[in-house]
C-alpha cells in the first residue's frame, strides 16, 4: 500500500487520491457521504483513508460549509460551585438537557471548563455558544464579543439588557419564595449569603432581601462568600454572621455549597438545624438532597431552561426574527427539614 512521503507529515487528501487511483474531489465526496460515487469506490476511498491514517482537515470543512455544527456550554463560575466532587452540579445538569437538544438537532455540544477565564474557548472551534449565568462583566462573554461569535445566556447577564438573548431564571421570584417561606416557618432575623460577583442571581435576592427587610424592619443581615471557596467559603461566612449577630435564625445561602458549609457551621456553634437556625438554598442540586438535614431548595426547571437556551441559540444562528427572551415555568418551592420548624411539622 502506498505511503504519504514522509513519515511525520500528516497524510492528505491529495496522498488518498493517489492512492486510490481517484480524484481529490472523489475522495472527498466519498468521505463526506455526498455526490454520486459508485459504493465500490466510496468503500476503497474509505479503506485507503483509514490504512494512510488520514483525517479530514476540520477547521478548512468549516470554511468550506460555514458551519462547525458545534455550539459551545460555558461559564466563569468556579467547579466549586458549578460541578464539584459529585460532577452532578448546576454546570452538569444543564449540560446534560443541552446536550441531547443539540444532537437532536444535528448539532454537537462541547463543554468548556467552568473557569474564571474564557481562555478555554480559544481552541475550539464553533458556531455559538451558551453561557451559565454570566457575571457583569464576564470573561466568557468578553473572549465571545472579541471573536464575533452569538451567544445566548442561561440566566441574564445583568447591565445586558435586551442585547442579549436569555433564558429567564426568575431571579426575583426564587428569592421571594426562599424569604416568604422562612417567614412562614418564623424567622424574624434571616441573613443572606451570596457569592461576591454580579450574577443575576445574587443582585436579585439582595434587592429582594433589602427590600422585604425594611418592610419588616430587620436590619440588613448579609455577607458575601468567594465562589471559589466553595464548602470552606460558606462555613466561615455563616460562623462570622453568627458571632456578629447571635440572633440569626435563619440563612438563606444562594450557592449550595455555601449552604452546606453554613450546616456545618450552625452544628459547630451548638445550635441545630432548623429548631435554632433555618437553612435554604436555591438550587436543588444533589447537595441540597443529601445534607444532613435535607436542604430546602427551588425547582428552577434547569432541564427545560436548557433546552430553552438551545432553541433559542439555534434560531440566532438561522438568522431571522429571533425572540430576545425564553420563557421557563415559574420556580416551584421543594421544602425540606432544614426549614420546617419542629411546630410546623407537628
Amino acid at each position: 500500500m502506498p505511503t504519504s512521503d514522509s513519515p511525520g507529515r500528516r497524510p492528505t487528501i491529495a496522498d488518498v487520491a493517489g492512492a486510490a487511483g481517484v480524484s481529490r474531489t472523489t475522495v472527498s465526496h466519498a468521505l463526506n457521504g455526498i455526490g454520486k460515487v459508485d459504493p465500490r469506490t466510496r468503500a476503497r476511498v474509505k479503506e485507503v483513508a483509514a490504512e494512510l491514517g488520514y483525517r479530514p482537515n476540520l477547521r478548512a470543512q468549516r470554511l468550506r460549509r460555514g458551519q462547525a455544527k458545534a455550539i459551545a456550554l460555558a461559564s466563569s463560575m468556579p467547579l466549586a460551585v458549578a460541578g464539584g466532587p459529585s460532577r452532578l452540579g448546576f454546570y452538569m445538569e444543564v449540560a446534560a438537557a443541552a446536550a441531547e437538544r443539540a444532537l437532536n438537532h444535528g448539532y454537537a455540544l462541547v463543554l468548556v471548563p467552568p473557569v474564571e477565564s474564557g481562555s478555554g474557548l480559544e481552541s475550539v472551534d464553533i458556531d455559538g455558544a451558551i453561557v451559565v449565568e454570566p457575571d457583569r462583566d464576564d470573561p466568557v462573554v468578553a473572549e465571545l464579543t472579541t471573536r464575533g461569535l452569538p451567544y445566548v445566556t442561561l440566566g441574564r447577564q445583568v447591565g445586558a439588557g435586551d442585547r442579549v438573548p436569555s433564558v429567564d431564571l426568575h431571579g426575583g421570584p426564587v428569592a421571594e419564595l426562599l424569604l416568604e417561606h422562612l417567614r412562614e416557618q418564623g424567622a424574624r432575623r434571616p441573613a443572606l449569603i451570596t457569592g461576591t460577583g454580579d450574577r443575576h442571581t445574587y443582585v436579585d435576592v439582595r434587592e429582594v432581601f433589602t427590600r422585604l427587610a425594611r418592610e419588616h424592619g430587620r436590619p440588613v443581615l448579609s455577607a458575601t462568600a468567594p465562589e471559589e471557596g466553595g464548602e470552606e467559603a460558606g462555613y466561615r461566612c455563616c460562623a462570622e454572621l453568627l458571632r456578629r449577630d447571635p440572633g440569626i435564625d435563619a440563612v438563606c445561602a444562594m450557592v449550595d455549597t455555601f449552604a452546606v458549609g453554613a450546616v456545618r457551621a450552625i452544628a459547630d456553634s451548638g445550635r441545630t438545624v432548623p429548631d435554632d437556625v433555618m437553612v435554604v438554598t436555591r438550587y436543588d442540586g444533589i447537595r441540597a438532597r443529601t445534607c444532613e438535614p435535607p436542604l430546602t431548595a427551588v425547582d428552577l426547571h434547569l432541564d427545560e431552561a436548557a433546552v430553552g437556551a438551545v432553541e433559542l441559540l439555534l434560531e440566532h444562528l438561522r438568522g431571522g426574527d429571533a425572540p430576545s427572551r425564553a420563557a421557563t415555568p415559574r420556580p416551584r418551592l421543594l421544602p425540606r427539614t432544614s426549614s420546617l420548624r419542629v411546630t410546623a411539622r407537628a
